[in-house]
C-alpha cells in the first residue's frame, strides 16, 4: 500500500464523541500527522461556519468539505469549490415533499443574509433541539418556505425520526425525475431515534469533493485515508485507497468489510491515524 499523504475525516459520530468533544488523543494523533507531513481534511454533513470551531481547535489550516461536499474551503476561508442546489429543483422538490415541509432545513452559503432557512421551529425543535438553540442567530423562518427561496442554496435536508425519515424517502422516490437531478444521502442515528435526509445537487457527495481536492493536491486515491462513521461517508470510504470506519459506524458500513478502529468514546480516529503514520517517521 502507498504511504498515506491525505487523511479525511467525518466530524459527528467519528472525530467528536458522545458529548460532542475532540479527545486528548484525537488531537495529538492528528497533530502528529500535520506536523509529519500528512495533510488533514474534515469532511462533514455541516455547514462550514459550524464545522469551523471543530477546524480550529487543531491548531493549523486543513480543508474543509462541508454540507456533505457542496463546498470546499480552506479552515481560512479562502474557497476552493462550490457545487449549489439549483433553485428550480428546491422550488420543485419543496412543492413534492409538501407534506414533509415542517421538517425540512434550506441551507444557503454563509454569505448575506441568515443561512439556514425553515418554515417553522417547533417540529424540528422536537428533534434536534440542540442543533437549533446552538445555530439560532443564523435562522431565518418564513412562511411559506417558498418566499425565502430567491437564489440557489447549497443544500436542504429532512430532519426527524426513523420512521418518519422512511416515509419521507419513500415520497421523494415517487417522483424519479427530481431523482435523477439530485444526490439523496442518508445520515442515520438509530440510538437517538434520528435520520437526516440531505438533497444536493447531482453528483454532489463527499466523496466526489475528497477526489477533487486529492487531485488539485497532486494525492492519488491510494495515497488518501478516509475515516467515517454513517451512510453519507460511503462515497469518500469508496475513493480512498484507505478506508476505515468507526466501531460505532452503522451496520451498513460494518458489512463492507472496511478496516474497523475503535469508537468515536474510545479515541478510534487516534487510533486509525497512528497506524498510518507507522514507517514515516
Amino acid at each position: 500500500m502507498s504511504p498515506v499523504r491525505l487523511i479525511a475525516i467525518d466530524i459527528d459520530g467519528t472525530l467528536l464523541d458522545s458529548k460532542f468533544q475532540v479527545s486528548e488523543p484525537n488531537l495529538a494523533a492528528l497533530r502528529r500527522a500535520h506536523a509529519l507531513g500528512v495533510e488533514i481534511a474534515l469532511a462533514t454533513g455541516r455547514r462550514h461556519t459550524f464545522a469551523l470551531p471543530v477546524a480550529r481547535l487543531l491548531g493549523f489550516e486543513v480543508a474543509m468539505i462541508s454540507s456533505n461536499g457542496a463546498v470546499t474551503r480552506q479552515s481560512d476561508g479562502t474557497l476552493f469549490h462550490r457545487d449549489p442546489l439549483p433553485l428550480g429543483v428546491v422550488l420543485e422538490l419543496v412543492e413534492h415533499m409538501t407534506g414533509f415541509r415542517r421538517h425540512l432545513v434550506i441551507t444557503f452559503d454563509d454569505e448575506g443574509e441568515k443561512p439556514l432557512l425553515l418554515e417553522t421551529l417547533d417540529t424540528l425543535n422536537e428533534s434536534i433541539k440542540r442543533w437549533l438553540e446552538t445555530n439560532s442567530q443564523h435562522i431565518r423562518v418564513v412562511t411559506p418556505i417558498e418566499r425565502g427561496l430567491t437564489r440557489d442554496p447549497i443544500q436542504a435536508m429532512y430532519c426527524g425520526t426513523v420512521e418518519l425519515m422512511m416515509a419521507a424517502e419513500a415520497q421523494l422516490m415517487k417522483n424519479p425525475s427530481l431523482l435523477t437531478r439530485i444526490t439523496l444521502l442518508k445520515t442515520q442515528y438509530d440510538a437517538r431515534d434520528l435520520c437526516m435526509l440531505d438533497i444536493l445537487n447531482k453528483g454532489c457527495t463527499k466523496g466526489a469533493a475528497l477526489g477533487r481536492w486529492a487531485s488539485s493536491r497532486g494525492y492519488a486515491p491510494a495515497e488518501v485515508m478516509a475515516i467515517g462513521d454513517n451512510y453519507n461517508d460511503i462515497e469518500m470510504l469508496e475513493f480512498a485507497g484507505h478506508p476505515c470506519i468507526m466501531g460505532n459506524a452503522t451496520a451498513e458500513l460494518r458489512g463492507r468489510g472496511w478496516r474497523i478502529t475503535l469508537g468515536n468514546n474510545e479515541h478510534g480516529v487516534a487510533v486509525a491515524v497512528e497506524s498510518a503514520l507507522e514507517g514515516l517517521e
